[in-house]
């Protein structure tokens, strides 16, 4: 089995260890990943990008692809249902800076489903295919992020794994999870494994992992290349250090400065409380009194009250 914390490569990339972060909607911004990426992380993938959206120039949509000038493992990830659409995506100026592409066929929320798009694409061997294909040839290293399955005991996840190493995937993410199960229970090892063993490239084990001790077992039971942390970074992205074994002081408060700092030039004061005031209640989980001051985050109107909540939710440590 693969050690934590072992360099990772998959095509034209190299990774400085195999303990990656989940591209997470509505979170993995550029400042998140800066963060993720000062404990340790190995890689990140940027927030699920529509591919179709790119093709309208859709201002909100670029933002998405923003990069840190200090990234440089940091994978665009893409969502979409139409083969060329995604290659356009991937030829485009907007993901000149990426050499790797992700492709989501995972995601289990209705709409992206209902669409054809994310996991849907379990259900679509050719389609799936033709997509993986056709982001490989814009030359970009390209990996595939999938489920295991659409529903408990109909598991594809070795199937699904040949099929995208044979559509010239350089790595894949497998989410030991069916789309029904969401994010619930644990993970399945078994199909997990299967998939590993179906391949040659690469394999990430996604699902489950919130400490060393789960990232290890992970590793163990599925024999995989790699994982990848997804809610666990956003209740503390100092598991990072404590996945790889790292002595990494944690500072919850430094830390919401930090992202307020980097963010405010770039996003301005509504948006970067809006963004900071969900991050900050992740950081606060298990602190005595945290449902209270959860409720006071989210009732601060500026940066300036968001400061004055967060000084006396850390006073005294």
């Amino acid at each position: 089995m693969a050690e934590l914390g072992r360099p990772l490569a998959y095509g034209g990339v190299r990774l400085p260890n195999n303990v990656l972060l989940a591209p997470l909607a509505g979170y993995t911004d550029f400042a998140f990943r800066k963060l993720c990426y000062s404990f340790g992380a190995g890689g990140c993938f940027t927030e699920m990008v529509s591919a179709k959206g790119l093709s309208y120039d859709n201002e909100a949509t670029r933002a998405l692809l923003r990069l840190d000038p200090s990234e440089k493992h940091t994978a665009a990830q893409l969502f979409g249902g139409d083969a060329d659409i995604l290659r356009a995506a991937c030829e485009s100026e907007y993901l000149a800076p990426f050499a790797a592409v992700d492709i989501n066929m995972g995601c289990p929320v209705p709409k992206v489903y209902k669409n054809g798009e994310g996991s849907a694409l379990l259900a679509d061997f050719p389609r799936a295919e033709k997509i993986v294909s056709a982001c490989k040839k814009s030359g970009k290293t390209v990996s595939v992020k999938f489920r295991i399955g659409l529903e408990k005991g109909k598991y594809i996840a070795a199937e699904f794994a040949k099929l995208c190493e044979g559509a010239g995937a350089d790595m894949i993410t497998v989410h030991g999870r069916t789309r029904d199960a969401v994010y619930a229970g644990e993970p399945n090892y078994a199909q997990i494994a299967a998939a590993k063993g179906a391949v040659s490239i690469p394999v990430v084990a996604n699902g489950g992992v919130f400490s060393r001790a789960d990232a290890q077992k992970m590793l163990a039971e599925t024999g995989a290349d790699g994982v990848m942390v997804a809610r666990a970074a956003m209740y503390c992205p100092h598991v990072f250090a404590d996945i790889l074994g790292r002595e990494i002081a944690w500072d919850a408060r430094a830390a919401v400065e930090g992202q307020i700092a980097d963010m405010l030039p770039v996003y301005g004061e509504r948006f970067t409380l809006v963004q900071m005031r969900k991050m900050a209640a992740f950081y606060l989980r298990g602190r005595r009194g945290s449902s209270a001051i959860r409720a006071r985050l989210f009732a601060c109107d500026s940066l300036a009250a968001l400061s004055d909540c967060l000084n006396e939710a850390f006073a005294g440590g």
